[in-house]
C-alpha cells in the first residue's frame, strides 16, 4: 500500500495551534507565512493567554477566518495548550510558537512521515534561526537528544553552540525529543498521555511529553524536509532568571518522573553537584540572579516531591528501548574535550 498521502481520498485533519501572550508583533510578522501553507486540510487556531496588548482585536479585524480561543488568565505554555486542545477536533495537533516563520510546504512532509509510521507519536521540522537563516536555532535545531545526566542538546546545537546548516543532518531519523516551537503530535497519543504536564508551566514540558511517549512505546522523529525559522526567546529571553529557574526545576522533575528509582539514586546527587557548579560559576562571574534561580529551582524541586507530585502526569514505563540518548556527559565533551558539533559526539548515522 502506498504511503503517499496525496493519493488518499481524505487528508488527515491538522490543527495548527498558536499560543499567544502579548505577541501581536509576532502575529503581524509571521502569521501570514502560516496562512500561505500548502497543506489542504489544515485549520489555524490562535489561543490567547489573557494578553494585555491588542492581539485579539488585531486578529478579529485582520483575520476573521482564524479561530480564536481566549483564556481568562495566563495559564503558561502547558496548561494554555491543554485547555485549548480539549476543544479542537483534528487527527494531528501542531503546537506552533508565534515567533515562527514557516515555509509553504512545512506540514506535508511530517504528516506523510507520521501517516507512514503509526508508532511515531511526535515529530519536529528542521528549525533554523530567523535572524541567521543558514544556522540552526537553539530550541530543537534538527532533533533533540539528551545525555546521561539529563541535559538536553540537539543535532546542530551543543549547549549554546549552534552549527551552520550545511545539509549535514538532512536525514529523517528518531530523536529523544521534538521541539515545542513546532511540535507535531498525534492527537490520540497526546490525549492518551493526558497532554503536557501543567505543573511545568513553561519550558521542557515538550521533552517530558516526548519521554513519556517513548516510555509508552511511541517514537519521536525529526523530518528535515520540513523547514521553519524561529526567533527564539520571544516570551522569556535567554538570561532571564525566571527562564533559568523553570529550566532547572522542570528538568529535575522530568528526570524524577521518568527515570527508574535505581538509576535516580546516583543520577540526582550527580545532577545537584553539576547544577551547583554552574550556579557558583554564575555567582563568581557576577550573575547573582542565575545563582538564586538555580537554588530556588532545587528548593522547589524538593517541594514538588513532597507536596505536588499528584499534579503531574506519570506513565507506566512499558518500553525500555529509548532512542536519542547519549550515554556520556555533554558537559564533559563540550567543555573538556572541546567538542562543538553534534557529529563529533554522536555516531554520524544520526
Amino acid at each position: 500500500m502506498s504511503t503517499d498521502i496525496t493519493s488518499l481520498a481524505q487528508l488527515p485533519k491538522v490543527a495548527v495551534v498558536i499560543l499567544n501572550w502579548n505577541g501581536k508583533h509576532f502575529l503581524q510578522k509571521y502569521l501570514p507565512s502560516v496562512l500561505r501553507g500548502s497543506y489542504k486540510n489544515a485549520s489555524i487556531f490562535v489561543v490567547d493567554n489573557a494578553s494585555t496588548d491588542d492581539s485579539v482585536e488585531f486578529l478579529t479585524f485582520t483575520y476573521p477566518s482564524i479561530n480564536i480561543i481566549k483564556h481568562t488568565k495566563n495559564n503558561g505554555f502547558a496548561k494554555g495548550y491543554n485547555l485549548a486542545l480539549k476543544n479542537i477536533d483534528a487527527d494531528y495537533f501542531v503546537l506552533l510558537n508565534s515567533d515562527v516563520e514557516v515555509t509553504e510546504t512545512w506540514i506535508d512532509p511530517i504528516i506523510k512521515l507520521m501517516e507512514a509510521d503509526k508508532t511515531i507519536g511526535a515529530c519536529q521540522p528542521k528549525i533554523l534561526d530567523e535572524k541567521q537563516k543558514t544556522y540552526f536555532e537553539y530550541s530543537g535545531a534538527c532533533g533533540g537528544w539528551i545525555d546521561k545526566h539529563g541535559y538536553p542538546f540537539a543535532r546542530g546545537r551543543i549547549l549554546e553552540q549552534l552549527e551552520q546548516d550545511l545539509g549535514q543532518y538532512n536525514n529523517a531519523c528518531p530523536c529523544f525529543w521534538a521541539s515545542g516551537a513546532a511540535l507535531f503530535v498525534r492527537t490520540i497519543t497526546f490525549k492518551k498521555l493526558n497532554g503536557l504536564d501543567e505543573y511545568f508551566f513553561a519550558h521542557q514540558e515538550e521533552i517530558d511529553l516526548c519521554w513519556r511517549m517513548q516510555l509508552s512505546g511511541y517514537k519521536i522523529y525529526v523530518e528535515p524536509k520540513s523547514i521553519i525559522y524561529h526567533v527564539g526567546g520571544g516570551t522569556l529571553p535567554k538570561g532571564n532568571s525566571k527562564k533559568t529557574y523553570l529550566n532547572f526545576r522542570n528538568n529535575l522533575i522530568m528526570i524524577y518522573k521518568n527515570t527508574h528509582l535505581t538509576k535516580l539514586l546516583t543520577l540526582l546527587p550527580t545532577r545537584f553537584f553539576l547544577d551547583a557548579l554552574a550556579a557558583y560559576k554564575g555567582l563568581l562571574s557576577g550573575d547573582v540572579g542565575f545563582f538564586v534561580a538555580v537554588a530556588k529551582a532545587h528548593f522547589h524541586f524538593f517541594g514538588w516531591i513532597l507536596f505536588y507530585q499528584k499534579k503531574s502526569n506519570f506513565v507506566v514505563k512499558t518500553n525500555s528501548k529509548i532512542l536519542g540518548t547519549y550515554n556520556g556527559s555533554i558537559l564533559w565533551q563540550h567543555y573538556v574535550n572541546n567538542k562543538k558539533k553534534f557529529s563529533q559526539i554522536v555516531d554520524s548515522k544520526f
